[in-house]
C-alpha cells in the first residue's frame, strides 16, 4: 500500500514531459518577453526566417513534425543561456527528445544551406565595392593601412577534457582542451570568412593554411587592380594580403610603433565579435 501511494505520489510531481499540452504561437508572445527570449525582435523573426529560407515545416526521424517558425523560435530559445531542454517545455509543449531533435534539425538545415556563405569566399559581402567600403572605414578609424579591409585572428573555445588523443585538444598556450576557429571579421560587424573547429593545438598559421583563406585572397583581394590585405597578430606570416605588426622590438623606430598602434586599434574589432557571439548566444560558452 505505501509502495502504491509513494508511486503514485511521484507520478503527480513529475511535469508531463510526453504530452503536447500548448501550441506555440509567436504572435501571442509580447514584444519585450520576445527579445529577451529569442535575442531577437518580434518582427524580426520572420524575416530572418525568409532570408534563411526556413521551410514550412521540419520532419524528424521519428515522425514528427514541427512548423519552421515554431522550430527556428525552438532554436533561438535553446541558444539563449542559462536554458536546457526541460526549460523549453512549457513554452513549446514538447517533450525534451522532440525539442532536442527538432533544434537539431534546423541547425543542421541551416548549415546545409548558409555554411558556404562563411566558408568559401562571399562574392556578395566581399564584392570589390564593400572592400573598398571596408578599407575606407578601417582608414577613418586610424589604420595605417590604407588597403586593410579587415582583421583576422583565431579563438580558443575550451572544451571538456576527451578520454582520449587529449594532446590534440590541448592549448598549450591557454592551459586548456579546447577546439579553435579562425574568422575574418569585417568593419560591419560580419564575419566575412569562417574555418574550424581544428585541434586545440593547431597553431594560428597552420590554421591559415588549411582554410585556404590566404589562396581566396590572392585570387579574389582586388580593386582596381590593387591588392587588399587584412590584418593579424605577430603569429602570422608576412604577405602582400597579409599584413602583421613589425616585430623585433629592440629595432622597432618610433615610426613602426606608431604604425602598430594605430592597426592594434582597428584589429580589436575581430575580439569584440568573438564576444558579441558568446553574449548574444551563451550556449557556446555553456
Amino acid at each position: 500500500m505505501s509502495s502504491y501511494f509513494f508511486t503514485t505520489c511521484v507520478i503527480q510531481e513529475t511535469p508531463n514531459y510526453h504530452t503536447k499540452t500548448t501550441s506555440f504561437e509567436l504572435d501571442t508572445i509580447d514584444e519585450a518577453e520576445c527579445e529577451v527570449q529569442f535575442r531577437f525582435k518580434k518582427h524580426e523573426v520572420p524575416v530572418l526566417a525568409r532570408a534563411m529560407g526556413v521551410s514550412g515545416r521540419f520532419t524528424c526521424p521519428q515522425g514528427t513534425i514541427c512548423n519552421g517558425m515554431e522550430a527556428l523560435c525552438m532554436l533561438f530559445r535553446r541558444c539563449c543561456y542559462p536554458c536546457r531542454y526541460s526549460d523549453l517545455v512549457s513554452m513549446f509543449g514538447r517533450p525534451v527528445p522532440e525539442l532536442s531533435m527538432i533544434t537539431n534539425q534546423v541547425v543542421d538545415f541551416i548549415y546545409d544551406q548558409h555554411a558556404h556563405r562563411l566558408t568559401q569566399w562571399n562574392d556578395q559581402l566581399l564584392s570589390p565595392q564593400c572592400l573598398r567600403r571596408y578599407a575606407e572605414a578601417v582608414a577613418r578609424k586610424g589604420g595605417a593601412l590604407a588597403n586593410c579591409f579587415g582583421s583576422i585572428d583565431g579563438t580558443v573555445r575550451a572544451i571538456c577534457r576527451p578520454g582520449q588523443i587529449q594532446q590534440l585538444v590541448y592549448n598549450g598556450h591557454k592551459r586548456v582542451y579546447a577546439l579553435k576557429f579562425q574568422a575574418l571579421a569585417l568593419p560591419n560587424g560580419l564575419i566575412g570568412n569562417l574555418f574550424g573547429p581544428v585541434e586545440g593545438r593547431r597553431h594560428d598559421s597552420a590554421m591559415l593554411v588549411d582554410s585556404g583563406l590566404l589562396t581566396a585572397l590572392e585570387e579574389h583581394a582586388f580593386v582596381d587592380g590593387q591588392p587588399m590585405c587584412v590584418y593579424g597578430d605577430p603569429a602570422y606570416p608576412l604577405r602582400i594580403h597579409l599584413q602583421a605588426p613589425y616585430r623585433n622590438r629592440p629595432y622597432i623606430t618610433p615610426q613602426m610603433e606608431a604604425f602598430n598602434k594605430s592597426m592594434s586599434t582597428v584589429r580589436a574589432a575581430v575580439e569584440w565579435l568573438f564576444g558579441a557571439i558568446i553574449n548574444y548566444f551563451k550556449i557556446l560558452d555553456f
